[in-house]
């Protein structure tokens, strides 16, 4: 080959990486977006289950006992006013006395329970979303070329929120009626 050959090689090949380079580059903000939506989404849905847990807790104590109303509604509290970052273990919390309710209550409007078994229902749908958008943007920056080009290294990676949300074994959460 001549030089010529060479260098217009070597031009193509660098010319490719650095499509390639801007092309990861777009797709990891496209990513970077993506969690961050769904992660306000997903704070969204565990503010508005913790809200709905704590209006059940504080409007129907009789119906519910005082020892399960205050627990319910101390849960809730947690897990409105726990940081974003440690969240988890109070919204597992709340999630056990959620499912600790009995199926049927008496005294409680059912059109309550029907909106915070939506809730839980959204709520694990959003962690499944927010989880998703969270492998998808490990996936491709834990890859050999962009950890080899340090893309995004100056970003910290997104964390996975891991709560038992029951969705795999009942999908509207267990203790609350359906229908």
């Amino acid at each position: 080959m001549t030089p010529d050959a060479w260098l217009l090689a070597v031009g193509l090949v660098v010319l490719l990486l650095a499509v390639w380079t801007a092309w990861t580059l777009t797709r990891l903000r496209r990513l970077e977006a993506r969690v961050a939506r769904a992660r306000a989404v997903l704070d969204d849905r565990l503010l508005q289950r913790a809200a709905l847990a704590e209006d059940l807790a504080s409007g129907y104590s009789a119906a519910l006992g005082e020892d399960r109303a205050s627990r319910l509604k101390t849960a809730a509290y947690e897990a409105r006013e726990t940081p974003v970052g440690d969240r988890e273990l109070a919204e597992n919390a709340l999630g056990r006395e959620l499912r600790a309710l009995p199926p049927e209550v008496h005294g409680i409007p059912r059109a309550l329970l029907a909106d915070l078994a939506e809730a839980e229902a959204r709520m694990g749908l959003a962690r499944r979303f927010y989880n998703d958008a969270v492998r998808d943007t490990a996936l491709l920056r834990t890859r050999r070329l962009p950890r080899l080009l340090r893309l995004h290294a100056d970003r910290p990676l997104p964390r996975f929120f891991d709560v038992e949300d029951g969705l795999d074994a009942v999908p509207l959460g267990a203790g609350i009626p359906r229908g």
